[in-house]
């Protein structure tokens, strides 16, 4: 399966854009320059990256310039100067703003910076001023923990009631495959929207991340069912299985010992092409408001600074968070099907 799996090259790079992508919502303290909550004072201050090249002459290390704002007095809107005579050097391993790993181990250091007063905002600011860079970094902590945890809770269901279903047959295989199709009959964003609407409103952040994440893994896991149960209908019969019951193994030995066992690289791959689902699902919640809100981060509820047209036509860089929605699912989609392609034992690699 890896000699197989290794042939496929967007799979392979998708690897390491998912690692890199949970490595910084792992240590998002550290990797953000500034707090997400912290304002600067500079509203919708456009990208500003730092540059080797000043006056024509190369410098080491690169330098961020100090910036100005003005406002017009034609179009009342902010006016952003970059003043090349004020040169902040970017640093690494510098203090800032104060922040705590889960809590732990309170510190100020981040790992790239410039001194305050340079424009170091690689992404720009928002209305408030504050760093979307920053408030991207940690808001991928949700957006990819929302699709971890809610598989997991999605691949129970789905391998436990799709089990019981292909196992067993008769009544219970036709009560559990009409509650498949009574779930999936109902539109998505509607089922979602209703269900999320009945959290009740003076839940904490905590409490919305949990029941935003079990709504989405009851609404997700007919699908890995019927996988799972059209798996057991056609292995159910199989001499492996005759043989382990005529040594005398319970239902359960069976099913958990060498039934799920045998197509377990078939769940790993449905698994993986289940997570973007749930990370669009999480996205589309927040952005209409319904899902996650501020002070939760993540990249629906960033994404809602972008339904204003005004302020799109002003601050375009506000739908970057939605670019990174789109390079994590194609990287989990890519993923997923290279698993897939590796697990299929009649794919046209597996007689090479």
């Amino acid at each position: 399966m890896w000699y197989k799996f290794r042939a496929h090259r967007l799979a392979v790079a998708s690897i390491w854009v998912i690692a890199a992508l949970y490595l910084t919502a792992i240590f998002a303290n550290w990797i953000a320059p500034f707090d997400p909550e912290s304002r600067t004072g500079l509203p919708f201050s456009p990208p500003s990256w730092p540059t080797v090249m000043v006056d024509g002459e190369f410098v080491w290390p690169p330098v961020a310039f100090g910036v100005s704002q003005q406002l017009d007095r034609k179009t009342f809107k902010r006016v952003y100067a970059i003043d090349t005579s004020k040169r902040y050097p970017v640093q690494l391993f510098i203090a800032g703003d104060r922040h705590s790993w889960f809590g732990l181990f309170p510190n100020d250091m981040h790992l790239v910076g410039v001194d305050k007063g340079g424009a170091f905002f690689l992404m720009g600011t928002d209305s408030l001023g504050r760093d979307v860079f920053s408030r991207m970094v940690y808001g991928s902590r949700i957006s990819l923990s929302i699709g971890l945890v809610g598989v997991a809770i999605s691949l129970v269901l789905g391998v436990i009631l799709g089990g019981i279903s292909g196992y067993f047959g008769g009544w219970v295989d036709l009560t559990v495959q009409r509650l498949i199709e009574i779930i999936q009959c109902f539109p998505s964003i509607p089922l979602w929207m209703a269900l999320a609407a009945a959290l009740p409103h003076d839940w904490t952040t905590i409490q919305v991340y949990f029941g935003i994440t079990v709504i989405l893994s009851l609404v997700g896991w007919t699908d890995l069912a019927r996988v799972v149960r059209g798996r057991f209908l056609s292995l159910r019969e199989e001499d492996f299985v005759m043989a382990a019951r005529l040594a005398g193994a319970s239902e359960a030995r069976i099913i958990g010992k060498h039934l799920l066992p045998s197509f377990m690289s078939h769940i790993i791959a449905s698994v993986t092409l289940s997570i973007p689902s749930m990370i669009l699902a999480e996205t589309a919640l927040s952005f209409l408001g319904i899902g996650l809100t501020p002070p939760a981060l993540s990249w629906g509820v960033l994404l809602q600074d972008a339904q204003n047209v005004n302020t799109l036509a002003t601050a375009p860089w506000l739908l970057l968070p939605g670019a990174l929605v789109i390079v994590t699912v194609l990287a989990f989609n890519f993923l997923g099907d290279g698993l897939r392609d590796a697990a299929d034992p009649f794919s046209r690699e597996s007689f090479k």
